[in-house]
């Protein structure tokens, strides 16, 4: 069977698709059992593939889609720390800063260690915090052993005989340029649609209704700067020996608005209106 022609849409055929889907108000999930449901069933709804790579071209637009009411988080995007040299996350952290991993001995080998920690501006509860440093243009990770909590204190301990209780040297970091540059890429434009999910009782099938449409334009860095000192932009490091699943810059829910500097919630066509809208796009669609 030969293959179809890919879907090409502009701003506004994609905008007068997507008030099309809300006006059907609840429709099924297209991949029942699938955690991502709520992503993929619009990519369906909108007849794309499934592609969740960073695309380069500006003229691109991010489609992030998310539950109402979730206490989940937005990722961004992914980004290592520098030094990169260092592999500063499997090398450094799950090494000397490790500890047991939850299914050590069940699902995982007995000395499977754990570094899996989601931190901000304030410290987390194994001392982690983010800082924004204006001077030296980067945000870093620090470390205050003070601010360990008491259901902590035996990785305490691990760590006084080991690395010690000390601030981190080196510490990890990531420079405004790069993070610029990856944000860009990755969130320059983007469409934000919010659902509303209801699941049936007896066959726990879920059914979403795509109704908060908002088109987010022109990414605004210090935006996101002032996210990672308030706490509702956060780091995300996850890794065990056996897996580092990459460190990722999320979001609390209802926080992306935050971070652009135009924001126009789509109720009709005449919001699609625009001197470009004609200009076919390309669209990534990411659920979080």
């Amino acid at each position: 069977m030969e293959n179809q022609t890919p879907i090409i849409y502009t701003k506004e055929s994609l905008i007068e698709k997507l008030l099309d889907i809300k006006a059907m108000e609840f429709v099924p999930n297209a991949r029942h059992g699938n955690a991502g449901g709520i992503g993929n069933t619009l990519e369906d709804l909108l007849g794309i593939e499934e592609n969740n790579l960073p695309l380069p071209n500006a003229a691109e637009w991010e489609l992030k889609t998310q539950r109402i009411g979730t206490s989940s988080l937005t990722t961004l995007f992914h980004l290592e720390p520098s030094p990169r040299a260092l592999k500063f996350v499997p090398a450094i952290f799950l090494l000397k800063y490790g500890w047991q991993h939850q299914e050590a001995g069940k699902k995982y080998p007995e000395n499977e260690m754990s570094f899996r920690q989601t931190i901000h501006g304030n410290e987390s509860n194994r001392g982690f915090k983010v800082v924004v440093d204006e001077e030296e243009r980067k945000v870093k990770i620090s470390f205050n052993f003070g601010k360990i909590a008491e259901e902590h204190s035996e990785w305490k301990k691990f760590l006084e005989s080991g690395i010690g209780l000390g601030e981190l040297k080196p510490y990890p970091y990531w420079g405004f340029d790069d993070l610029a540059a990856k944000a860009k890429t990755k969130l320059n434009n983007c469409f934000y649609v919010q659902a509303e999910v209801k699941k049936d009782k007896n066959t726990k099938e879920e059914f979403y209704h795509y109704k908060k449409i908002q088109k987010l334009t022109g990414f605004n860095f210090d935006g996101f700067l002032d996210g990672l000192r308030e706490g509702f932009v956060l780091v995300d490091f996850d890794a065990r020996t056996g897996h580092n699943h990459g460190t990722k810059f999320r979001l609390r829910q209802n926080f992306l608005p935050r971070l652009y500097k135009s924001v126009v919630e789509i109720n009709s066509i005449e919001d699609a209106k625009a001197e470009d809208s004609a200009q076919p796009i390309e669209i990534n669609v990411e659920e979080d």
